[in-house]
């Protein structure tokens, strides 16, 4: 399957939402996967490159509104996609369903929140929008992503925490919302949209880089990984990364990073193996030469050394 791109040539007017924004200069084109599904794609890179645009958002064009999945790491990014949608429709963006609460996914929230769009989010949002790290987090991105993130950019609360999956339809198309727990984060979701077969999947999947493995639950994820790969799917959109028109390539590839984090790993703490001299032991030479890889391997590979101890006291 190829990805349409799509010109940006609308006429339509941005609904006025009062906000004002320090506009971005990043290049957002919409790319569209199949009849109902488009998709922005952020630049590869750690979380404060290309003026904050380094993850993925969609949206779906129903005939009887929009629902959009994931809103970009800065309210100017949310403004611009915004933006872009209203070039290709007029309708009402009515839903947003959010993969995760990180950082990246969430600071453009607003900009949908203030048109009284529901937002919807998996359970286990909440431990993150409630905990320090947000609070720090959001302090530090007024720092390192001003003028896009400043004091005006608030952490945005869903309307609804999704504990188990939802099946609803709009207009054209049907939606099914899975609930795949703690998984890249304290809680996740994947968003399917029939009859198109597109999943989204937010960080589940990372599509050509190293993943960041945040507080995931490894274990879980591996597990949610392996029945992805039994699904039909015609097209994955990832959290980062290009959409995958052979999605078992995309699974694939973030299941065996994983996978051989894990094996290596569990063997070291097995043996009481000191972190530090586990990992220089190890033969990343798989993923050396992967996007995010210095950034982010010896930190993923820390966070799962101590859940596997964890696993280990059975805790």
């Amino acid at each position: 399957m190829a990805w349409t791109l799509v010109a940006g040539a609308g006429e339509q007017q941005l609904p006025e939402n009062g906000s004002v924004y320090a506009p971005a200069s990043v290049d957002m084109k919409v790319r569209q996967v199949s009849e109902h599904v488009y998709y922005v794609e952020g630049a590869p890179g750690v979380a404060t490159d290309n003026e904050g645009f380094i993850s993925n958002a969609g949206f779906v064009v129903t005939g009887a509104g929009v629902v959009v999945f994931d809103a970009l790491g800065t309210p100017s990014l949310g403004q611009m996609l915004l933006e872009k949608i209203r070039t290709i429709t007029d309708e009402p963006v009515v839903r947003v369903i959010l993969s995760h609460y990180h950082a990246d996914h969430i600071y453009g929230l607003q900009v949908f929140e203030d048109l009284d769009a529901e937002i919807l989010a998996p359970a286990g949002a909440g431990k993150y929008l409630e905990s320090e790290n947000a609070r720090e987090r959001l302090e530090e991105r007024r720092f390192t992503l001003d003028p896009w993130v400043d004091d005006n950019t608030r952490l945005v609360y869903p309307d609804q925490y999704l504990s188990e999956g939802r099946h609803f339809r709009l207009g054209d198309a049907e939606f099914i919302v899975t609930t795949v727990g703690a998984a890249h984060s304290d809680g996740d979701l994947t968003l399917y949209v029939a009859p198109d077969r597109v999943l989204f999947s937010g960080d589940v999947i990372f599509e050509g880089r190293v993943p960041f493995l945040g507080d995931a639950n490894t274990r879980h994820w591996l597990k949610v990984l392996e029945r992805m790969e039994k699904e039909q799917l015609v097209a994955l959109v990832p959290g980062h990364g290009a959409a995958a028109d052979k999605p078992n390539e995309a699974i694939g590839l973030t299941r065996t990073y994983l996978a051989h984090l894990r094996n290596n790993l569990a063997q070291a703490v097995s043996e009481f193996v000191p972190f530090n001299e586990a990992y220089e032991a190890i033969d990343w030479s798989e993923f050396e030469d992967l996007p995010a890889f210095a950034e982010a391997n010896r930190r993923n590979a820390y966070q799962v050394y101590l859940s596997l101890e964890a696993e280990l006291l059975g805790q």
